[in-house]
């Protein structure tokens, strides 16, 4: 628990109180409000909690003027550039980098737990066949705790662990599978010889008639993807995660919630919006069309990946997603794919427009990340799994921290009530 560090006076029709300040390692100081409802007899009023710290967290820091992200103090771009997926995984779930013998004992725990139980493929056969990955992952996850009754005592440790290492683990699994059971494919099983990212491209592109050879450079950015999704700080499914978690709910039922909240396209579904926008837009010629739009004030038109709410100078993740996509598109080319032609000149047109430097509109994580998996071959529908899949360990993380945290109480926001005052029941015959 923080400690306080000052003391602020807030005046309420005459009557004064001091309300607690701590000061956090980095950003902006906190006021404690959690007596002023006894004390003052009035709530704090923040739709969206955008102004309200509901927790104590030491995993991940943003800070959006500058750019910045941190997990565990260091920053993004270097853990993308030099880390990977599974070491990230390893720090944000225990604090700490691992040394070589701890990283090579959590990668071989995490292979060697990316089976699902075969009685879980009647699962996917249950859903039809056109129905969205994010709606099979949300009840395939979920049902998860019907079959790994040994992981879901939340006041156990060791089952919080193993829960924690089932769900990093099966997480591509199961995205694979909902991906292959969409387009008809048979499953494919995970091979304990492929590195995390290679075993889930294995997964989703390899097919039983012949060999399917990962390329490295398709690999390392599919990594990448991952490292640049594994949390974000108090964003709507991590919160959802928590708030879930509050009370007392088991690991993979809230991580099913975490999953249903990414769904949403003002989250989860951002780079599926800038890749059909892509579409929209569908030659080159016509970006000058679509840039005029998103800087005409009198038009709500707005150009998607450009930008991002919480950074508002530029996205820290972007730079090594743009590096990542120009190795693939040079890989891949794009002479032969529409979409992929419109990314890559409206990219050189905004970022040549004054209009966007001025407003600090630069290609954020969505729009690099969105050119890549429509590259790599996957459809639209699967770019959301691919970032519930990521998100995993940041959720699994915070769900941890959470538990462990001795003020942990179970979450119930207040309202600013605005219905009807008390009245009195009328007969339905003299309505």
């Amino acid at each position: 628990m923080a400690e306080t560090t000052d003391t602020a006076k807030l005046t309420i029709k005459g009557k004064t109180y001091d309300l607690p300040v701590y000061s956090p390692t980095t950003g902006p100081d906190v006021l404690d409000i959690r007596k002023l409802y006894a004390q003052a007899d009035v709530f704090t009023y923040d739709p969206g909690f955008t102004s309200t710290a509901a927790c104590d967290s030491t995993i991940t820091f943003i800070d959006g003027d500058k750019g910045e992200l941190l997990h565990r103090g260091y920053p993004i771009d270097q853990l993308a550039s030099q880390s990977h997926y599974l070491e990230v995984c390893y720090l944000l779930l225990y604090g700490e980098l691992p040394s070589a013998a701890e990283l090579e004992k959590f990668e071989s725990l995490v292979t060697n737990h990316t089976m699902i139980h075969e009685q879980m493929h009647n699962f996917f056969r249950g859903f039809r066949r056109d129905a969205h990955p994010m709606a099979t992952m949300v009840g395939v996850v979920g049902a998860m705790s019907a079959f790994y009754h040994d992981s879901t005592d939340i006041n156990d440790e060791h089952q919080r662990e193993v829960a924690s290492i089932r769900l990093i683990a099966k997480m591509p699994t199961i995205a694979a599978m909902a991906y292959k059971y969409s387009i008809g494919q048979p499953f494919v099983y995970p091979r304990n010889d492929l590195d995390y990212a290679a075993n889930f491209l294995h997964m989703c592109f390899a097919v039983p008639a012949e060999t399917y050879h990962v390329n490295p450079i398709l690999a390392r950015a599919m990594d990448r993807i991952f490292t640049l999704h594994a949390d974000h700080e108090q964003n709507a499914s991590t919160s959802t995660v928590r708030l879930a978690s509050s009370s007392g709910a088991n690991p993979f039922a809230c991580i099913a919630a975490g999953i249903a909240c990414l769904w949403g396209p003002a989250h989860g579904g951002a780079n599926q919006a800038c890749l059909e926008m892509l579409k929209e837009i569908g030659t080159p010629d016509r970006i000058p069309e679509f840039i005029a739009r998103a800087k005409d004030k009198n038009d709500p038109y707005r150009l998607m990946g450009f930008g991002h709410r919480v950074y508002k100078n530029f996205d820290p993740r972007a730079t090594v997603m743009k590096q990542s996509a120009d190795e693939v598109l040079d890989l891949l080319g794009v002479e032969n794919n529409p979409v992929l032609q419109v990314a890559k000149e409206l990219e050189r047109q905004a970022l040549a427009d004054p209009y966007f430097a001025e407003k600090k509109l630069f290609p954020n994580v969505d729009f690099y990340s969105g050119i890549i998996l429509e590259a790599m071959g996957f459809p639209t529908s699967m770019f959301t799994p691919v970032f519930a899949l990521a998100r995993t360990v940041g959720w699994i993380s915070q769900w941890k921290e959470q538990l462990a945290d001795p003020q942990l109480k179970i979450g119930r926001p207040r309202q600013l009530y605005l219905g009807s005052t008390a009245r009195d029941y009328v007969d339905i015959e003299n309505r």
